[in-house]
């Protein structure tokens, strides 16, 4: 046996396992969130007589974040949790600023359509495509079915603009 061999037989100590700090702020992140649900699935008004009433599904959700707190906690306590990737901050800044815009312009009367076109052209954007014209066509077409299928089909109303008042 040779000094390498001797050296690759010996056994390792484990690498040293930090508790995550992220992870635990994600896991109680999750846990409030639940929290927050149940908590306002319990303020809604039972309207059945038997069965389920409109506070099931929350009620699972709050379970499956509940879930995923706990599993996401035991995680960052055991040092698991992957390597996360440094964050480039446009991409989430073109989201969050769609999604501002699409809040602006319903709360402004621009309607459904125009407002779901300008979060998709900037969700295209943050994704890395810069055919905004092309997107913008795409979107309209998509959210002008979409709001036809809502209003036309399923009869639920969605903001109504003045793209939607021509139809």
């Amino acid at each position: 046996m040779t000094a390498d061999n001797a050296s690759n037989d010996a056994p390792q100590a484990p690498p040293s396992r930090r508790i995550d700090p992220a992870g635990l702020v994600i896991a109680a992140a999750l846990a409030v969130l639940a929290a927050v649900l149940v908590w306002d699935a319990s303020r809604l008004p039972t309207t059945t007589m038997y069965g389920m009433g409109p506070e099931a599904m929350p009620i699972v959700v709050a379970v499956g974040l509940g879930l995923l707190a706990i599993g996401n906690l035991i995680d960052a306590l055991r040092g698991n949790l992957p390597p996360r990737e440094s964050a480039d901050p446009k991409p989430v800044l073109l989201i969050l600023g769609g999604l501002a815009l699409l809040i602006a312009i319903i709360g402004f009367g621009g309607g459904f359509i125009l407002a779901t076109s300008v979060l998709f052209v900037a969700t295209s954007a943050a994704f890395g495509r810069r055919a905004i014209l092309t997107d913008l066509v795409i979107a309209l077409v998509m959210s002008t079915l979409i709001y036809l299928a809502f209003d036309r089909l399923l009869t639920l109303s969605l903001p109504a603009g003045p793209l939607e008042r021509l139809l």
